[in-house]
């Protein structure tokens, strides 16, 4: 037969090649409709071959090949391979299936895991039978029993996306022969083992069915059923017609799990049943079984894995694996093969092909274990008596990337410690098997408990935050060694990450069944977890809502069902949705960092608050949670990788942005959303005017859009580090929905009990960093767990960070508990400071200065003083809440769910901490949002309402402006009124002081002169006012835009600019509008953000990372010519929200201190900034000169840890420079700062180690008390420099910051304590530093003084490409000498063997743009060049290597004048247009460079004059963006050695070039993108155009390497 393909196939296909070839369009948007089929039927023994061409990462899932009896010519074709019935066999993966079920598991090669080049076949032999070639290898028989008429079938499904048939035709005969050998093999067993296979007919229909049922709905993991004899009948309560595409709800199916065991085990009782065996008995024929093995997923789950839930007892050797049971008509029926009705399907073809065996538990094990189930389930003897004794193994060797994974039975309550899970180098055969195999001294690794031991010795001591002895009846437990070598354990479904990065390549899988361990069976069908773990057990483990009652089993509907929001079933490919539908998942979030789409049940109402609160995060990815709405129906949306890839309908917030349809609209709106951590919360809700509001940890954070349709469905995006979120609808968890936004966060509901007591001071309580032993603290200090819950029951005190206030309310909820001890959570209050306690076994043991509530018995000082209280601790259970409460008076009184339960004692003195004390059953403790004031009698009653009072500008206002102002401005009333008296512009005025943070700056409109057009320009400056000359000051800029001396924010009509640099279009109202009596202010808030009011409303963040020392600054321009301020440092807006405290009536800050004062009970006391020196007391490798100035690591790579003797002052800057590195070792310093004395710090050998009151800075992430906290923070620390000056700073919010060159990274952490020291450890490569005082001038400073905040900010610093005429940086940011990203791309250039004449030869041009460089030298992503100035982006992730300018060039000039520009090229192009110095037509790549007809559209290409017709002109595709100019199309990538590495990488080049301005013309991009580029370039303007000899000039030769 002809090998080509049939003209009709999917409707993605495309057919080139004589119909050879196929491939998928759009593979990158769809994944499925690639069906082909063979032009011809085949004949028998031709092997229909096709080679895969190309492959895409977009999917899971690959090439699926087989045959089918239906004709192309009529068919109707489906949207992939697995839906073909009518006499179908279909390989997908590893797995066999027929008419769309799955008939063979674990069958010949994975076809997932072929990669481009590779060739699969597909033969009908003379026997009937089918057969799998890869490669020019024969896989075996597939399927047996087809009939002669078939054509081949390949479908371009998930990765594949081209394939070409290259024969058609018979196999060479050796290889015939083998596989006709090994036929007759196999048939000799089928003979052996006819009995198993009469009896696999006979398999009770009942519990198949039910099974199929299971396996429809993704429900059963894996997991075997009992081994029931073949005589049960049918329940007759069990549905009779299970079609394929049946899909039963949660309830429903445990409805019918119940009624089919009730039927089952009732049908068991009456010995009824002993004719229905085989399925439906002999008058249905093969109709018997229902549909066993019916895959309904039938691929439809966007590219997943999952080829089907198959039977889900596939390797038991029994009838479920086949097509549906042939009748106890059929029984003399004995053909065995895979795809007779009623086979034994795997369990025989298995039997001669050892490379399938299934992983089973060794005959020899423990002298306690007993094996059952065929050798798949283990259980240890006498659990009561013996806690050991329990290993068993694996009976053969682990393959690579195969999963071992076992799922726990049974446990008892008798013992400490559970079950260990590893692998060993030892063969079982060979064993004297130990008690234990921590044991085992020599090739072992178990996980065991928490952490890892490498034998039988502590390697990992917290390796994952799952511990195996909290693990619950029905967890599974997996591990896999992955092809690298590298070992994951894996906890229901969920992979913990690498517990060891070298494991020997033959492993054998061993158990322990330790101490409470009994019972273990292994789960297969672990390859298609991605549908079948969707329900696994409710993902007890994973989910928050342990211990929530399982829905009952009823069909009667939940009243309150259709209301209540959930998540719609439908989510993305890598989501599972749990818990009810309360909470989605992401679970192999360590794998994928994407389609985690998710929906809610039902369209939102008006005003109906959307919440989730984020439960689950992984440090792998960048990114993380967004949020939006969608006019989409989750039913019948094909839900795309990210939200924001679709294109109509919805609103999304990403980053701290808002996007619509996948077009940003606002640039900087909110709170950064991937800053946030486990246990914050975001929502979303659409008003009735059909604006749309986000909200953060319940703060709202303004309209984010407006005219949102009323039917809208709430959107989650679990996207990079997201990886699990949970609903909160329960009243306790809603924010508070403001009726108008801007009130902002402080606008409470009615009912909220609140709503008096103003909530904004409730995010300050937190539990202290101080805590028993087994006590821990996570999610930014709000939830406290006790460690070893199960093996651990006291030790876990934790207490309040600060005194309760009076009337102040300490609320928890009780997340977690366990039911192994008695007792449970004691809480009271102690007067006791948690730095002087030495925290106690249990709180009661204490035996002064505290009241705590222990069950219902009051206690003081460790006695009981009254019994029967009002409320028992030990009777709460799960969502339970307690809180207590110190009154005015001095009584303490409990709240059990929001109730007062009374006073419980009286006299308790005014400062009290409130103590939590998770003892016996209670393990996991969360403060609540409703902790706050609750004592009326200490709020004021109008609390929550904002005001904003005009002042008129008399003395005694405190806001006053600066002398020094623009020259046409004169100052009255003491410098509460500026006037314009002249001119429309040179109107600048400036506050006469710094702002404090959130102190708003306010001016009145007092006179408009409407001969101009224009209006008030208003923001902040770092520009000091008291360094420029004496009025009039001629030399300031005539208007703000223009000011660019020192970076300004600004609001110009409603533009946002930073440095003139547009960052942000239709903030707020146009300034334009405003008249007389309007008001304007600006403030500069605490999370370095600005914000503009308007008449007393708030428009929100207008920009962010705003430097500490600024001053508010106005214009007076065009209309505007005189203001009035109307504000005073008294801050009287803050004052009118800020709850009351015991020191707000004495604590003000004064007018003419410049150093803020803290409340007093925050900070007892101001440290005055001294003179830094290390202290005596350091690492033993440590050596101090200079003064102790100077600190040098004198021998090995570590114990250089050292700390300051002086603690740091808040707003003091501590500076150091690095002196010396030493290349042989890796990695290098870290910094941070500790929160109590060093006098007595027993210093450890790096800095990781410090575990107490400790924040550290480590490359680019930022740890408390070892535990990451946040991650890509400023620099990679490991790459800066010698001479990098790097400094640390704690300012008034108690907020640490890095400085790098003298530039504010933002904030790294919060809450730092008072005093707190800086320390440094010297590690690996940085081996000296000296501190930075006034006689030691940082890097970048003047006149011998450091530079602090807002000396230096992003705008001073330069790329190589700055503002006026300098094109490189100064050298001491330039370049990152110790890059190892730069030093790649380096030896990447020379293998190109370029003449070095063609480059500069001062390396210093050089300029890396990875990720770490650019952020070291401060750079902006945009600049603007050339007259007139046109924006260009800087090449983030390139490398550039300066080339060198001949002298004819006029550089100067083309340096000032012209534009910039990049060039992608081809590597074989490079030589060609070096030589040219410029880039000229024809001469560049063939992808860059391309011939335009004549007359050809968008008016790029008319004719020229005296041109022929038909004459092609070359031109030359430039971009100001490499994101465009570096795509594959134009720069293609090749694929190199790096000679040092050994390692392969791909790289690509380019070009970055200098152009004259008006030899191009600018034009919309060429290649059909729909989706933006750049966010700065529209794709109408992304490509320009130029066709003139010498209007391009050489400046740089681009690199990147993947």
């Amino acid at each position: 037969m002809a090998a080509e393909l049939h003209p009709r196939s999917g409707k993605l296909i495309g057919l080139s090649n004589s119909n050879r070839t196929a491939r998928r369009n759009q593979p990158v948007q769809e994944f499925n409709h690639g069906l082909v089929l063979s032009k011809e039927p085949l004949r028998d023994r031709d092997v229909f071959t096709v080679r895969i061409d190309k492959k895409v990462n977009s999917w899971s899932g690959s090439i699926e090949i087989g045959v089918t009896a239906l004709d192309p010519a009529a068919l109707d074709f489906p949207s992939s391979a697995t839906g073909l019935k009518g006499g179908s066999w279909i390989v997908s993966g590893c797995s066999v299936l027929r008419d769309g079920r799955s008939v063979l598991e674990e069958y010949g090669r994975d076809l997932d895991q072929l990669a481009e080049g590779d060739r699969v076949g597909i033969q009908r032999s003379s026997r009937g039978e089918l057969h799998l070639w890869v490669n020019g290898q024969d896989c075996g028989a597939a399927a047996s029993g087809l009939p002669p008429k078939l054509w081949a079938v390949v479908d371009l499904y998930g990765k594949c996306t081209q394939v070409t048939v290259v024969s058609c035709e018979p196999p060479p005969p050796s290889a015939e022969k083998e596989t006709i050998e090994r036929d007759e093999e196999v048939d000799d067993e089928e003979e052996e083992e006819e009995e198993v296979v009469v009896c696999g007919v006979r398999e009770d229909a009942g519990i198949t069915a039910l099974m199929n049922v299971a396996a429809m709905n993704g429900m059963m993991n894996g997991d075997e059923v009992p081994e029931l004899s073949c005589s049960h009948s049918r329940p007759d309560k069990f549905p009779n017609n299970l079609e394929p595409d049946t899909v039963l709800t949660e309830h429903q199916l445990f409805d019918v799990f119940n009624n089919a065991i009730v039927s089952f085990y009732r049908s068991e009782d009456e010995g009824g049943g002993e004719d229905g065996g085989g399925g439906g008995g002999a008058a249905d024929g093969g109709s018997g079984g229902g549909n066993a093995g019916t895959d309904t997923s039938s691929r439809n789950d966007r590219g997943s894995n999952s080829s089907g839930g198959g039977a889900a007892n596939s390797d038991s050797g029994t009838g479920t694996t086949g097509g549906g049971g042939s009748g106890s008509g059929d029984s003399g029926n004995t053909n065995s093969s895979p795809a007779s009705n009623g086979g034994s399907g795997q369990g025989v073809i298995s039997g001669g092909m050892t490379t399938n065996d299934a992983l089973l538990f060794h005959e020899k094990c423990g002298t306690l274990i007993k094996l059952s189930n065929n050798n798949k389930t283990a259980e240890r003897r006498r659990p009561l008596d013996e806690f050991n004794n329990g290993v068993v193994m694996t009976n053969r060797p682990l393959r690579h990337n195969e999963m071992f994974e076992i799922r726990i039975d049974k446990l008892v309550d008798k013992w400490s410690g559970s079950i260990e899970i590893g692998v060993t180098t030892h063969n079982p055969n060979n064993l004297d098997y130990p008690a234990t195999m921590t044991n085992l001294r020599s090739g072992t690794i178990m996980m065991s408990g928490c952490g890892i031991l490498t034998n039988g010795k502590g390697t990992r001591r917290e390796y994952c935050e799952f511990s195996l002895d909290e693990l619950q009846e029905g967890d599974h437990i997996g591990l896999m060694r992955k092809a690298s070598g590298a070992l994951h354990f894996y906890i229901n479904g969920i992979d913990q990450g690498v517990a060891a990065a070298q494991t020997p390549g033959v492993v054998y899988g061993v158990v322990d069944l330790y101490g409470m361990a009994v019972k273990v069976t292994i789960v297969h069908n672990h390859n298609h977890s991605d549908r079948l773990r969707r329900n696994n057990a409710i993902m007890r483990a994973l989910s928050p809502d342990v211990g929530r009652p399982r829905p009952a089993l009823s069909l009667t509907p939940d009243p309150e069902g259709p209301d209540r929001l959930l998540f719609h079933p439908n989510c993305g490919q890598k989501a599972a949705i749990i818990g009810d539908g309360r909470t989605a998942l992401r679970p192999h979030a360590t794998d994928d960092f994407n389609h985690g789409v998710v929906l809610s049940s039902r369209p939102l109402r008006s005003n109906e608050v959307f919440q989730v609160r984020i439960d689950k995060m992984v440090d792998k990815w960048a990114g993380s949670i967004e949020i939006g709405v969608t006019t989409h129906n989750p039913a019948y949306l094909q839900l795309p990788s990210t939200m924001t890839n679709l294109r109509s309908g919805t609103w999304m917030m990403t980053g701290n942005g808002v996007m619509h349809n996948g077009t940003t609209i606002l640039d900087e709106y909110g709170h950064n959303l991937d800053r946030l951590k486990a246990g914050d919360t975001v929502g979303v809700v659409r008003k009735e005017d059909g604006s749309l509001h986000f909200f953060v940890n319940g703060v709202a954070q303004g309209p984010a859009a407006w005219n949102v349709p009323p039917s809208v469905y709430a959107v989650v995006d679990l996207y990079g580090q997201a990886a699990q979120a949970t609903i909160m609808d329960d009243m306790v968890d809603l924010p508070p929905l403001p009726e108008d936004s801007s009130e902002g966060p402080t606008a409470m509901s009615p009912g909220s009990p609140c709503s008096v007591g103003g909530a904004s001071t409730t995010n300050d309580l937190r539990f202290h960093q101080l805590h028993g032993t087994n006590a821990v603290i996570t999610n930014g200090g709000r939830t406290a767990l006790r460690q070893n819950c199960r093996s651990e029951f006291n030790d876990a005190i934790v207490i309040s960070n600060r005194c309760l206030r009076d009337g102040e309310l300490f609320e928890i909820i009780i997340q977690k508990m366990v039911d192994r001890w008695s007792g449970s959570i004691e809480a009271g209050v102690t007067a006791i400071r948690p730095e002087e306690l030495e925290f106690p076994n249990t709180m009661t043991d204490i035996d002064y200065d505290t009241w705590m509530l222990s069950g219902t018995a009051i206690m003081q000082d460790g006695n009981t003083m009254r019994n029967n209280y009002g409320c028992d601790l030990d009777s709460l259970t799960t969502a339970s809440r307690i809180g207590m409460m110190r009154s005015a008076s001095g009584d303490l009184h409990y709240y059990i769910n929001g109730v007062d339960q009374g006073v419980a004692c009286s006299g308790l003195p005014p400062d009290v901490f409130a103590v939590i004390d998770l003892y016996g059953q209670c393990v996991q403790v969360s403060i609540t949002s409703s902790s706050g004031p609750l004592d009326n009698s200490l709020c004021t009653s109008n609390i929550t309402e904002k005001s904003f009072p005009i002042h008129s500008p008399v003395a005694g206002v405190a806001h006053r402006l600066h002398s020094k102002h623009g020259k046409n401005v004169v100052l009255l009333g003491e410098g509460c009124q500026a006037v314009r008296v002249g001119g429309y512009a040179h109107g600048i005025v400036f506050s006469a002081k710094e702002l404090k943070a959130d102190e708003l700056f306010e001016v009145r409109i007092d006179e408009v002169d409407e001969q101009w057009c224009g209006s008030l320009h208003i923001g902040l400056t770092t520009l000091s006012p008291p360094e420029l000359p004496s009025c009039p000051l001629s030399g300031l800029s005539p208007s703000l835009p223009q000011l660019r001396t020192k970076v300004t924010w600004l609001l110009c009509g409603s533009e946002v600019r930073r440095n003139g640099v547009l960052q942000r279009q239709n903030y707020c109202c146009s300034l334009d509008r405003l008249t007389v009596g309007n008001r304007v202010g600006v403030k500069r808030c605490s999370d370095d953000t600005m914000h503009i009011f308007i008449d007393g409303e708030d428009m929100g963040p207008a920009a962010t990372a705003v430097a500490k020392n600024v001053y508010a600054v106005l214009d007076l321009y065009g209309r505007i010519t005189a203001v009035s301020i109307v504000s005073s440092s008294l801050m009287e807006d803050m004052e009118s929200i800020k709850a009351p405290s015991l020191s707000s009536d004495s604590c003000s800050e004064g007018e003419e201190d410049s150093t803020p004062i803290r409340e007093v009970e925050a900070e007892p006391c101001v440290l005055v900034p001294t003179v830094m020196a290390f202290l005596e007391n350091h690492g033993k490798n440590i050596q101090l000169s200079n003064q102790n100035l100077t600190a040098a690591r004198v021998s090995s790579y570590n114990q250089g840890l050292l700390v300051t003797a002086q603690p740091l002052a808040r707003q003091q800057l501590f500076q150091f420079q690095i002196d010396r590195l030493n290349p042989s070792w890796t990695s290098s310093l870290s910094l941070g700062v500790i929160g109590h004395s060093p006098d007595r710090l027993n210093f450890p050998s790096t800095a990781c180690c410090l575990k107490r009151s400790a924040w550290l800075l480590q490359r680019d992430s930022v740890f408390h008390n070892s535990l990451k906290i946040c991650e890509n923070y400023g620099p990679n620390l490991d790459t800066c420099p010698e001479g990098t000056v790097l400094g640390l700073l704690v300012d008034t919010n108690s907020c640490l910051h890095l400085y790098v060159n003298g530039m504010d990274q933002g904030v790294a952490a919060q809450d730092i304590p008072s005093p707190c020291y800086p320390f440094i450890d010297l590690y690996g490569q940085c081996e000296q530093v000296t501190i930075v005082t006034n006689n030691m001038p940082a890097v970048g400073g003047e006149s011998g003084e450091p530079r602090c905040q807002g000396d230096m900010e992003k705008a001073d610093m330069v790329d190589g490409i700055k503002e006026s005429v300098c094109w490189t940086p100064p050298p001491e940011v330039n370049p990152n000498k110790t890059c190892e990203y730069q030093a790649l791309c380096s030896r990447f250039k020379d293998l190109l063997t370029l003449p070095d004449g063609y480059f500069n030869e001062d390396a210093k041009y050089n300029l890396c743009y990875c990720e770490s460089c650019h952020k070291l030298r401060g750079d902006e992503a945009y600049y603007k060049r050339g007259e007139p100035p046109r924006d260009y982006a800087l090449p983030f992730g390139w490398c550039r290597f300066a080339l060198r300018i001949k002298p004819h060039c006029e550089v100067s000039n083309a340096l000032k004048k012209w534009h910039i520009a990049y060039h992608g090229t081809s590597v074989g192009a490079l030589r060609r247009t070096l030589d040219h110095s410029q880039l000229l037509p024809g001469t560049s790549s063939i992808f860059s460079v391309s011939p335009v007809k004549a007359e050809g559209p968008n008016g790029y290409s008319e004719p020229e004059e005296n041109s022929a017709p038909g004459r092609e002109v070359p031109r030359v595709r430039l971009s100001p963006t490499m994101r465009y100019s570096g795509m594959e199309i134009f720069a293609p990538k090749v694929q190199f050695q790096d000679p040092r590495s050994h390692r392969c990488h791909h790289a690509q080049v380019g070009f970055q070039v200098c152009v004259r301005p008006g030899s191009y013309k600018v034009g919309p991009q060429t290649l059909g993108n729909t989706e933006p580029l750049d966010p700065r370039f529209s794709n109408s303007e992304i490509e320009w155009i130029t066709k003139e000899q010498g209007g391009t000039l050489l400046y740089g030769l681009l690199i990147r390497v993947e």
